[in-house]
């Protein structure tokens, strides 16, 4: 069983900074695909960065420039550095990971961005 715990998350102001960790019970972490998705109030899940088994990341367009995602694959974590945060990057932040056609999910944790 996949356990993926996120943690981090809280209330920033605009133009402040967090980060987000995500830690994975898994076997070969270092295998799989690992991501960042967010869900804002009334909107659909988005992608907002990945890592592959050999760090090649990517980013949307929106947080590219401001949030950094790496992982550390003797720890089995992912993590999301957030600078620059804004309002619109208030949303449920969830951790994904990917190995072949299985897809996993931790339960999310809440980023608001607010003055």
């Amino acid at each position: 069983q996949v356990q993926l715990v996120e943690s981090g998350g809280g209330l920033v102001q605009p133009g402040g900074s967090l980060r987000l960790s995500c830690a994975a019970s898994v076997s070969w972490f270092s295998s799989y695909l690992m991501g960042w998705y967010r869900q804002a109030p009334g909107k659909q899940r988005e992608l907002v960065a990945t890592i592959s088994r050999l760090k090649n990341t990517n980013y949307a367009d929106s947080v590219k420039g401001r949030f950094t995602i790496s992982r550390d694959d003797a720890m089995k974590t992912v993590y999301l550095q957030m600078n620059s945060l804004q309002a619109e990057d208030t949303a449920v932040y969830y951790c994904y990971a990917r190995l072949g056609g299985n897809e996993y999910w931790g339960q999310g944790t809440q980023v608001t961005v607010a003055s």
